[in-house]
């Protein structure tokens, strides 16, 4: 359960993006999708930092490791091919009903880990933050992996369960059985959005 929200806190949503939501997934990108943009609506409403992160694998260095399951090409011209077939079918872009706005951060990322090489820390002590929510696709990979460096770096984190998705169900529920419960709190959107809407 969420017990409060710092008073500078951010919505930081991973990866909704066109090529990501369009993955199979065991609970659909739109229930998330809506469950966001619940969220979205809060915290502008409040005036509270909205950060999107989208992923951009092909710009970074794990194309290049060794790994039972790399889905990435290898080669200088198929990493070519991928990223033009990527860019033309709208991968990369924040589903639209997002509706991004023009005062709001986009930061792309190339690994799990949305604080790795961006300037995600950076734009958050900017803005004074001290907490944020955590919600967006796929559970495992890009939020446990961007949650595990909030902690680090002493941001309270808050998880709205609802928000998120993931390709394997059994993966999303060992994040919210072993790790989340250790590096943050968790609760789902409605519950969140009354915490937002407490802050001064």
């Amino acid at each position: 359960m969420v017990t409060q929200l710092d008073n500078k806190t951010a919505l930081v949503l991973i990866d909704l993006q066109n090529g990501i939501a369009k993955m199979p997934l065991f609970k659909p990108a739109s229930e998330v999708i809506d469950k966001a943009i619940d969220l979205v609506n809060a915290f502008r409403a409040k005036k509270l930092p909205v950060i999107f992160i989208n992923v951009n694998p092909l710009i970074g260095k794990l194309k290049a490791v060794r790994a039972e399951q790399n889905t990435l090409p290898t080669t200088e011209e198929g990493v070519k091919q991928a990223r033009e077939a990527m860019e033309a079918s709208g991968f990369f872009n924040i589903v639209p009903q997002l509706q991004v706005q023009e005062d709001e951060l986009l930061i792309t990322k190339t690994t799990w880990n949305a604080f790795f090489q961006t300037s995600l820390h950076r734009e958050l002590q900017v803005r004074g933050v001290t907490g944020i929510v955590l919600a967006g696709i796929a559970t495992s990979i890009g939020v446990e992996g961007t949650a595990r460096s909030a902690h680090e770096f002493g941001y309270n984190i808050a998880f709205a369960q609802d928000a998120m998705s993931d390709m394997h169900q059994a993966a999303h529920d060992n994040s919210f059985s072993y790790i989340f419960p250790r590096i943050g709190e968790i609760d789902d959107t409605a519950a969140i959005i009354t915490k937002v809407q407490e802050l001064a």
